[in-house]
């Protein structure tokens, strides 16, 4: 009795496999069909060329991958020689340095404005900053008069030796005399130029402060440098 009840049951199971298995078999058809359906395409040397399958000649360019409704499935970039991969990898860095280059500027440009809000304060670090060469000038102009104030009483016994030799002791205290002199013009020689140098350097703050000022942002000012032949930002990002 058993094994009759079990017969209906055995008859639906085998039913219902039968029909997985046809879904499963028209699934993989229709998948095998699609692949099938996809078409490549490519342009080489002017001339179009069509295939149902990925193009070797074509490796260099890029190639389509059409839908049978003809529209793109999916583009395959061209395969990259060695000297390309370089390429694009020094491209890929120069912009990278230059992106660098655009955030570090930003961030002195910030720090900048942070440092001197106004031009009252910019005025005020500058004269700071020469505070210290002006002082060295002035010891410098001090000293020399001394040395010279020295030298004059060396002259006038150096004058009753005319055409005689002069004394040792007297020579080296005009040579000490002149050493000094050309020590302390030298120094201010050096002093004017740190001068020169930290106006040169204020200067240019000043002029880029006051664009910040007057609601430049920062960092707009940033040149970026010349970039490699064949390279361009947006292809090198």
């Amino acid at each position: 009795m058993a094994s009759e009840a079990a017969g209906p049951w055995r008859a639906v199971l085998a039913s219902a496999l039968a029909v997985s298995a046809l879904m499963l078999c028209g699934e993989a058809a229709g998948q095998v069909g699609s692949s099938k359906s996809q078409i490549y395409s490519c342009t080489l040397n002017g001339k179009r060329i069509t295939r149902d399958r990925q193009i070797a000649e074509c490796d260099q360019v890029e190639q389509r991958v059409m839908n049978s409704d003809g529209s793109i499935n999916r583009i395959v970039p061209p395969t990259l020689t060695e000297e390309q991969v370089q390429e694009r990898d020094a491209c890929t860095r120069e912009a990278e340095a230059d992106r660098v280059g655009r955030r570090e500027e930003s961030r002195r440009d910030r720090s900048l404005m942070q440092t001197y809000p106004d031009e009252a304060s910019h005025r005020k670090s500058r004269e700071k900053s020469l505070d210290d060469s002006r002082t060295l000038v002035a010891k410098s102009k001090e000293r020399i008069e001394v040395l010279l104030k020295d030298r004059k009483p060396l002259l006038e016994d150096a004058e009753f030796y005319v055409g005689k030799p002069v004394p040792l002791k007297l020579k080296l205290a005009l040579d000490a005399n002149d050493a000094g002199l050309a020590a302390q013009k030298q120094l201010i020689q050096t002093q004017e130029a740190e001068v020169n140098r930290i106006n040169d350097r204020y200067d240019k703050q000043l002029a880029r402060l006051r664009k910040f000022w007057t609601g430049t942002p920062p960092g707009s000012l940033y040149s970026s440098p010349p970039l490699s032949p064949g390279c361009t930002k947006s292809a090198a990002r």
